[in-house]
């Protein structure tokens, strides 16, 4: 989910200040929180069930992206043969 700016920037001095109400803002909404200091983002802070879910959509992208490289260089197999390798009927 992308963050809203309006309500997930938090400077790191409110981080320090109040890490518990961060936390609770990143796993409540859903969204990462951007730190910033300075003006500069320099950290987020994310759910851990949100950052599983990140990494378990960016593992899927990449396993198709990887089958479709696997397809467009000829390296496929048949239904029939795979099944085979497998040893499934």
């Amino acid at each position: 989910m992308l963050a809203r700016f309006s309500e997930d920037v938090v400077p790191l001095t409110d981080l320090k200040v109040n890490p518990g109400r961060v936390v609770r803002h990143a796993t409540e909404a859903a969204r990462p929180v951007l730190l910033t200091s300075r003006g500069r983002g320099v950290a987020v802070v994310q759910s851990v069930s949100e950052f599983e879910r990140a990494e378990d959509e960016r593992a899927f992208m990449r396993a198709v992206v990887a089958g479709l490289a696997d397809l467009e260089a000829g390296r496929d197999v048949s239904l029939a043969q795979a099944r085979k390798r497998l040893g499934i009927r």
